[in-house]
């Protein structure tokens, strides 16, 4: 690896990426935490393991092909170039397994780069596949109740590990062709992760239909309020924890000026974003408590105090500053942070009246409203900045991230939509009626409901 600087400089960087693994899979404690809350009592295991699930199996799919696409298609759809080689990246490669005997000449690239990929391949894959799951289980809370543990496995594993990669290649690897061409700027993922996974829930939703009894005879919505509160806060809390590891895999700790094609002039290393321009640990840390503030605030004041919305908003809050939250000062994070989710709660209860969309955990709302507007806001707020450290990319302006936006959005509902009528039509997205009135726990698990009735049985015999 070099000399000792940069020796100690890799094998630093390969734990800060393990410590931001274990900290985000606090998110799908959460998550899980979070829509058992919500759910009802005879929906609590089939939610439980609808969401729990989507980890292995968006895990193996992304190890075979999410982790080569992220690599191999960031020149995007053909105008600007073809495929990029990325031997470390496919599944049969020496890089993508356990490397105790150095580097590898039969791996496609050099010994120096063989040697620093052996160290770091699989934390990094490790990051974005957390990235991955979390794009994926955004959508589970959204659908809950209704929806055939299969057809959520599908999508998962369509939004996971294809699109949602596709478009970090587009427009969240440093030489993305949004980012040279469109200025697209989404450092900590508005659009990239949020605003695809709500645009894919909104069509999950739209194909699935609302929970039977959601809505009254004359069209008005009934409230549907969480089984367990305490849950739901502390599923909240836990994501908002896991969240701090979310926001520093988006970073890079620690890397040489040179590296960066000398585009950084100096001679100091520095931490940098995704897009390989300077931050600090410290500018997010201001932007993500004070965007967070600002939403649970707002939440609080337009909930008029309902739990439920006020983590929600919080976490709407961060979402929707987070595009720009490491060029942000930390009072336009807040404000941001208060601005999104109050108009994203507008929307949710104008669609779901409109419309009669039934997003169980306002999912579409949160992350996708929040996820969308973040975007937009950040190309009017940071006008005119440097996208990328790159000579020759374009600046930041509020069209190319509004384009961007739209082309999130758009990666995350159209196939998805494809995909759920697909299901429909075999009749294998949405659970029989009866089944959704008695229960998916006790209609689809026999060996459970058997077991409840051993248990009542032995029950009745020993009061006898």
């Amino acid at each position: 690896m070099g000399d000792n600087l940069t020796s100690l400089t890799v094998i630093f960087t390969e734990f800060y990426y393990w410590v931001t693994i274990v900290i985000m899979f606090l998110i799908h404690v959460g998550f899980c935490l979070y829509e058992v809350g919500v759910s009802r009592r005879r929906n609590h295991l089939k939610t439980l393991m609808k969401n729990t699930m989507a980890i292995p199996l968006v895990t193996v799919t992304f190890y075979f092909f999410g982790w080569y696409i992220y690599f191999a298609f960031p020149n995007g759809p053909g105008f600007t170039g073809g495929m990029t080689a990325a031997p470390w990246a496919t599944p049969w490669s020496p890089l993508m397994a356990t490397h105790l005997s150095g580097p590898t000449p039969d791996s496609g690239v050099d010994a120096a780069m063989a040697g620093l990929w052996h160290r770091l391949n699989g934390v990094f894959w490790g990051a974005f596949l957390l990235f991955s799951i979390t794009t994926a289980s955004i959508i589970s809370g959204a659908i809950i109740e209704r929806v055939r543990s299969g057809a959520f496995w599908l999508v998962a594993v369509l939004i996971g590990s294809v699109m949602w990669i596709l478009d970090a290649a587009w427009g969240w690897h440093p030489l993305g062709w949004m980012v040279k061409l469109l200025g697209y700027h989404d450092a900590y993922a508005s659009g990239v992760v949020h605003a695809i996974a709500g645009g894919a829930a909104l069509a999950m939703l739209i194909v699935l239909g609302p929970r039977l009894g959601k809505f009254r005879a004359d069209g008005t919505p009934r409230d549907i309020p969480p089984h367990n509160t305490w849950l739901v806060a502390i599923g909240l809390l836990m994501i908002y924890t896991g969240f701090w590891g979310f926001y520093a895999a988006c970073n890079i700790p620690i890397i040489s000026p040179t590296t960066i094609a000398g585009q950084i002039s100096g001679a100091t290393w520095t931490a940098t974003n995704i897009y390989l321009a300077p931050t600090t640990l410290s500018a997010i840390t201001f932007n993500f408590l004070m965007s967070l503030s600002g939403g649970m605030m707002a939440g609080y004041i337009f909930s008029k105090g309902d739990p439920f919305w006020t983590f929600s908003a919080g976490l709407c809050g961060i979402i929707g500053a987070s595009a720009g939250n490491d060029l942000y000062h930390p009072i336009q994070a807040m404000l941001i942070g208060a601005i999104v989710p109050t108009i994203a709660y507008k929307l949710h209860n104008y669609v779901e009246r409109r419309y009669g969309l039934d997003d169980a955990v306002g999912a579409v709302a949160v992350h996708g409203y929040g996820g969308f507007l973040g975007v937009v806001i950040a190309g009017i707020m940071l006008w005119g900045t440097p996208s990328s450290p790159y000579e020759g990319f374009a600046t930041i302006t509020p069209w190319g991230n509004l384009i961007g936006a739209v082309i999130m959005v758009c990666l995350g509902f159209v196939p998805t939509f494809i995909l759920a009528k697909i299901l429909e039509s075999a009749g294998l997205l949405r659970v029989p009626a009866k089944v959704e009135l008695e229960g998916l726990d006790f209609a689809n698990n026999q060996a459970y409901e058997a077991a409840l009735r051993d248990v009542a049985a032995a029950e009745r015999a020993m009061i006898k």
